[in-house]
C-alpha cells in the first residue's frame, strides 16, 4: 500500500482549533451544548477538542463517548462478531445541543447508527455533525457534517486513516492507496 499524510500533527493540530473556534461561533460558551464522540476513533478527535475548547474557554466542556455496535445496520451480517466499546455518557441529552463527532464520514451509515444510539439517551433540541475528514463522493444516506476538518476526495478503493499519538505513535491523517501490482 502506497501513503500519502494528508495533514501532519502540525496541520491536524491547527485544524482541531480551527473547529473549536467554529464551535465557539455557534455555541458561545457551550452553556446547553455537548460534544458526544462515536466509538472508537471519534472519541480522539472529542478529547482533542475538549483540551482546545476547555484552554480557550476556560472552563469544563460536558463530552460522552457512545458506542453504536448495535444499532449499525450491518450488525448481523458480519462474519466476526462485532465487539462493542463502551458507551460513556452520564448526562441526559434532553433539549441539549449536541454536536455529534467522529473521524471519517464517508458512506453516513455510521452517523446513522449513532444518531438512533443517541435517542436512547433524550431528545436533544439539535444535532450537529462535526468530522476531521469528509470524503464526500461516497455517500449511501443523505448526510453532511456541519463542521469539516477537511474534505478528501478519494476512491472507492483508497482508504483515509486519521492516527492518533496515543494508539499510532504520530498524530496524522492518512491517505492508503492499493499499489497498482498489488
Amino acid at each position: 500500500m502506497e501513503k500519502q499524510v494528508i495533514l501532519n500533527s502540525k496541520h491536524l493540530e491547527l485544524t482541531l482549533k480551527r473547529l473549536s473556534h467554529e464551535l465557539i461561533e455557534s455555541h458561545n460558551d457551550f452553556s446547553d451544548t455537548v460534544l458526544v464522540g462515536l466509538q472508537p476513533r471519534g472519541i480522539y478527535v472529542v478529547s482533542q477538542l475538549k483540551k482546545q475548547l476547555e484552554i480557550i474557554l476556560g472552563k469544563e466542556i460536558v463530552c460522552g463517548n457512545l458506542d453504536i455496535t448495535f444499532f449499525r445496520d450491518d450488525f448481523r451480517r458480519r462474519e466476526k462478531p462485532l465487539i462493542p466499546s463502551i458507551t460513556n455518557i452520564d448526562f441526559s441529552l434532553e433539549n441539549k445541543k449536541v454536536v455529534l463527532v467522529d473521524d471519517v464520514l464517508y458512506t453516513g451509515r455510521t452517523i446513522r447508527a449513532g444518531l438512533d444510539a443517541l435517542l436512547t439517551f433524550g431528545r436533544p433540541s439539535k444535532v450537529e455533525l462535526l468530522v476531521l475528514i469528509d470524503r464526500r463522493f461516497r455517500r449511501d444516506l443523505p448526510i453532511q457534517a456541519d463542521y469539516i476538518g477537511k474534505m478528501v476526495d478519494s476512491l472507492i478503493s483508497e482508504r483515509v486513516s486519521v492516527e492518533w499519538e496515543e494508539i499510532e505513535g504520530e498524530d496524522k491523517i492518512v491517505l492508503y492507496t492499493k499499489d497498482s501490482n498489488e
